[in-house]
């Protein structure tokens, strides 16, 4: 476990960088600084008077909070399009069911350290409530509840969820997965909690990263966990994700990325750590094209995935000994 002690210390020297440099992205800062003004505490409501000696009714309850909605609705039709092709290993989504397996290694060894789970447990994530935010085809939220996790998994394509669902139930031990068509924001509107939310692959897509982070920040319990995994804004991702995948090897259908949304790993660790995650873990996933396999590794030049921890006390699931 090499690259573990690599990520660690990445961490760290991840966490100086933003200590010195607050605002590496000057573009996306107004975004940044909406935080400091949404997280404000307003003031107390005024005490209830009393006319003619009877006490006036209280104030109705509060609403929760403004969460804008980070949906892009121009990538909601872009998905909905190939929508049939999430379960053709053969079609569009072809790269991340090759990619799968990796970032569900990265998922269950990191998840198994913060909750103190046996690694070697069969279904090492029983008694997890875990969200997929974007879920798609539900191409990741399946193994998760093979691994004995509550999964719940949201999309906002409504074609999606449909199969997503048809897919889980020719499978038992996926079949109690909750499918909605939902966003991230319509479910902080309605208080749901979850020890663990994820979101692959899907902030490059959203209007506002970090509205999106604040918002699965909400959705998180104290102590809880949130998992991204995305692309890197750099040279290398313009061609292998965009010249390669899209233009050359057709992968993908053209489009369907744009480097210029893209986040580096300081930018999204400093979103993050505005929304009160902070990042523990990251790795890169590296694909061999003699191979055609993906692997987990240090360089996170192209694809990276993090795990943060929710600040705020929590009890952490212990293992039961045998």
């Amino acid at each position: 476990m090499a690259g573990r002690s690599f990520h660690r210390l990445y961490h760290r020297h991840l966490l100086r960088s933003i200590t010195t440099n607050p605002n590496p992205n000057p573009s996306s800062s107004p975004s940044l600084r909406s935080f400091r003004c949404l997280s404000n505490t307003p003031p107390p409501p005024p005490p209830p008077e009393s006319v003619g000696g009877v006490e006036s009714p209280p104030p109705p309850p509060r609403p929760p909070p403004d969460f804008r909605s980070s949906l892009n609705e121009a990538e909601v039709a872009k998905f909905a399009a190939i929508a049939d092709t999430w379960w053709d290993f053969e079609g569009p989504f072809k790269p991340l069911h090759a990619m799968n397996p990796t970032r569900v290694s990265f998922i269950r060894s990191a998840l198994c350290r913060h909750f103190r789970k046996d690694p070697n447990c069969a279904r090492p994530f029983e008694g997890l409530k875990i969200i997929d935010v974007g879920c798609g085809g539900g191409i990741l939220s399946e193994p998760l509840a093979r691994m004995g996790a509550t999964v719940a998994g949201i999309d906002a394509v409504e074609k999606n969820i449909k199969i997503a669902r048809i897919h889980a139930g020719l499978d038992p031990l996926t079949s109690t997965i909750d499918y909605s068509c939902a966003t991230a924001e319509q479910l902080v509107r309605e208080n749901k909690k979850f020890d663990v939310v994820i979101a692959s692959e899907v902030i490059e897509h959203v209007a506002d990263p970090a509205e999106f982070c604040k918002s699965l920040s909400s959705l998180t319990v104290p102590s809880g966990a949130t998992v991204i995994s995305t692309i890197n804004r750099s040279v290398r991702s313009y061609a292998a994700a965009i010249v390669v995948a899209e233009y050359l090897l057709s992968w993908l259908p053209k489009g369907t990325h744009e480097w210029s949304k893209f986040l580096t790993p300081e930018e999204l660790a400093m979103i993050l750590q505005r929304a009160s995650i902070s990042v523990q873990e990251m790795a890169g996933m590296v694909y061999n094209p003699l191979t055609g396999e993906w692997s987990l590794s240090d360089d996170t030049s192209i694809n990276f995935i993090v795990l943060g921890t929710k600040e705020g006390k929590g009890d952490l699931m212990e293992v039961v000994p045998q």
